[in-house]
């Protein structure tokens, strides 16, 4: 994974969901202030149910902080459109089909299912500050506690 006080590359473009309009912009542009990036795997399953709910229960607090929040999946913008409309996530959702962000923070890793194995982005959180340097990392996100990771890891930073 990226080392902190990096920069990574993330002009790429991605489709996201922002503010209810699937919008086609480079990554780097959404991250203009301090920014969480939450990876996650699929909408509707689930561990990333959790996570994603946790991410809304959390997200006026880790406002409150400076932050604002972006959930990556390589779901497409129409099913993020209804995962958001189903759970009521004001966050902005990415869609991410290709694994571009994992690529650019070094963030592919061996997984396996079934007992077959196979790469994929890893279940982490990226906190990116003003700049877009990495300031602080998650690297294996815990579903059902993830706010409590976001904020002890903000604190930490403080």
């Amino acid at each position: 994974m990226i080392s902190l006080g990096k920069k990574p590359k993330l002009s790429f473009k991605v489709d996201a969901l922002v503010d209810g309009k699937v919008q086609n912009l480079p990554f780097s542009d959404l991250i203009d202030g301090p920014t969480i990036v939450s990876v996650y795997m699929r909408n509707n399953t689930s561990a990333c149910d959790k996570q994603a709910a946790e991410l809304g229960k959390s997200e006026k607090v880790i406002g409150k902080q400076g932050f604002k929040i972006i959930a990556l999946s390589r779901d497409t913008c129409a099913s993020h459109l209804k995962y958001a409309a189903k759970h009521g996530f004001k966050f902005v959702l990415v869609s991410d089909p290709e694994d571009q962000f994992a690529q650019a923070v070094d963030g592919i890793v061996e997984k396996s299912m079934y007992g077959k194995k196979y790469l994929g982005p890893a279940r982490a959180a990226y906190l990116f500050g003003a700049d877009g340097k990495l300031i602080g990392l998650v690297p294996k996100v815990e579903a059902a506690a993830h706010g409590q990771q976001l904020l002890a890891t903000i604190a930490a930073l403080k």
